[in-house]
């Protein structure tokens, strides 16, 4: 695969997701804004896009037998991968974190007022994540697999009540690029997650905690933006027109 400057870059990363490095370098989003091309990405942000394209182009001559080719799995096995990795680990990260920045904004927020606004921005996406990743659990996801057993088994395609799947994707999407803007707010807010000087173990922890937290939902949304939303539209058109066609 040759990338150019008119290469997507959410295909890209679908393709091989070493090249999200390049794009984490330049701090190119790559998962909420992946339509863009590379060209537009580099203007956006004032780069070379013959140097990046360069660059990517090396990761994906690197290319080892250590990537996941994420794309061909099948939906079903997507779909159960992305609950069991990221769901849970945001659950299981939300309630780890929030004492972290409740105990250092209360004990250094009058040095350092920006995390309050942290706390604040985190506290907002531990509730948005919960109630979106919920939706996904119990209503995009469960017909997804409805499509994959449909085709697999040969049965007959029932449409959803929410009309198409391409219904609750754009919600879900949408959903992502609100958390995509509210943690560059906190990438922001943190200096990219560089703690003070003064800052105690606590304050470090809960920065390093935070940035962890950022890159997994960056993969996170990238596996539904980039590969299982495309797919699932997909795979309801062709059964559609199967169903027309009976």
């Amino acid at each position: 695969m040759e990338i150019t400057q008119k290469s997507i870059i959410g295909e890209l990363v679908a393709e091989n997701y070493q090249t999200a490095k390049v794009f984490k370098k330049h701090k190119i989003d790559f998962c909420c804004q992946g339509g863009r091309t590379v060209e537009d990405a580099c203007k956006a942000k004032k780069l070379d896009a013959v140097e990046v394209v360069q660059h990517l182009n090396e990761i994906v001559r690197q290319r080892g037998d250590e990537v996941i080719d994420f794309k061909s799995w099948p939906m079903d096995l997507l779909v159960d991968y992305i609950e069991k990795k990221h769901h849970r680990y945001v659950e299981e990260q939300i309630p780890i974190i929030r004492p972290y920045l409740d105990k250092v904004a209360r004990v250094h927020g009058d040095r350092h007022p920006e995390l309050l606004e942290i706390l604040g921005e985190f506290t907002a996406a531990s509730a948005e994540l919960t109630n979106h990743m919920w939706k996904e659990e119990h209503i995009l996801f469960p017909f997804i697999r409805k499509m994959v057993e449909s085709v697999r088994n040969s049965t007959s395609f029932e449409p959803p009540q929410f009309g198409t799947v391409e219904n609750p994707i754009r919600m879900m999407m949408e959903e992502h690029d609100t958390e995509g803007e509210r943690f560059k707010r906190i990438a922001e807010l943190t200096e990219n997650y560089t703690p003070p000087a003064d800052a105690c173990n606590t304050y470090r922890v809960s920065f390093a905690l935070l940035k962890e937290f950022q890159e997994d939902l960056h993969l996170h949304i990238h596996l539904e933006n980039n590969i299982l939303f495309p797919a699932a539209a997909n795979m309801e058109k062709r059964l559609q027109y199967q169903t027309a066609s009976q």
